[in-house]
């Protein structure tokens, strides 16, 4: 019998990862200090009715080429957009704008009220922003990009805007949270799971996706992985899987921060 708890058991894999939070929160709001110094950073910006439906944005030197959306992880209920800022160097520094989104999290709301979250969030950028925009999720916010590219989430001029999606270490079937004691906080339902499984549902149009993950991730993220590329290639998306070399589930969008790093080319390509 597998022990799902371990199975989504980053953190316990992974040494020192309980002092990555702090670390990533030190590093980000230097990196805030010094745009909003050069007058390239807006902070707390909206994009919906809830609280944390909110965003910074930083702009590089000159004209934006464009923006990328970044969506953390936390499985869901934990961090916001203040950890962040420091990985949006790379992008930056390439010509590209990158808006860092909060979201609600459980237990306050259900996982599918997020994808409408978010799914608000890049309607908002599709409304006000010339484009083109690019995604980027990390974990959860693998999931939370992957889902709303699925069909019935997004309007197509809004999704026609978006030019690639790399989902970083995600989560795209559901069913084995159920029996996690995470779901205490998540609150997943039977039929929620199915609904917000990406590996169930299908990819709404032409936009490419990479499915991006560590080589030394847990054996249950790399499953993941595999499922979902697999089955939304066979069903027509234009998929690419990358598995990072020696690369874990915290470090894997380390290269965020280099212009010329493996997960900021993706992302640009």
């Amino acid at each position: 019998m597998i022990d799902w708890d371990d199975a989504f058991d980053n953190s316990g894999y992974i040494a020192g990862s309980d002092m990555l939070p702090e670390l990533w929160a030190t590093e980000a709001a230097a990196m805030r200090s010094t745009l909003l110094a050069e007058g390239r950073g807006q902070l707390d910006q909206i994009y919906g009715p809830d609280p944390r439906e909110i965003y910074d944005i930083f702009q590089p030197v000159g004209q934006a080429k464009g923006t990328v959306i970044f969506v953390h992880g936390g499985f869901w209920h934990l961090l916001d957009k203040s950890y962040w800022s420091h990985y949006a160097k790379g992008c930056l520094e390439n010509g590209w704008a990158v808006a860092m989104l909060s979201y609600p999290l459980a237990p306050q709301v259900r996982i599918s009220e997020i994808t409408a979250a978010i799914a608000r969030a890049v309607t908002h950028f599709a409304d006000t922003s010339s484009g083109p925009f690019r995604l980027v999720g990390h974990s959860a916010g693998g999931h939370l990009v992957t889902r709303i590219l699925c069909q019935g989430v997004l309007p197509d001029s809004v999704a026609a805007g978006i030019s690639r999606v790399v989902s970083v270490s995600g989560m795209y079937h559901l069913a084995p949270l159920l029996e996690t004691k995470m779901n205490d906080t998540l609150r997943l339902t039977e039929a929620e799971v199915t609904a917000e499984s990406p590996v169930h549902l299908d990819p709404a149009g032409p936009t490419p996706i990479t499915f991006f993950v560590g080589d030394q991730e847990r054996p249950e993220f790399l499953r993941q992985s595999r499922m979902i590329a697999e089955r939304w290639a066979a069903k027509g998306a234009q998929v690419q899987t990358v598995f990072d070399q020696n690369t874990h589930h915290f470090n894997v969008i380390g290269s965020l921060q280099n212009p010329q790093g493996t997960l900021t080319k993706e992302v640009l390509t």
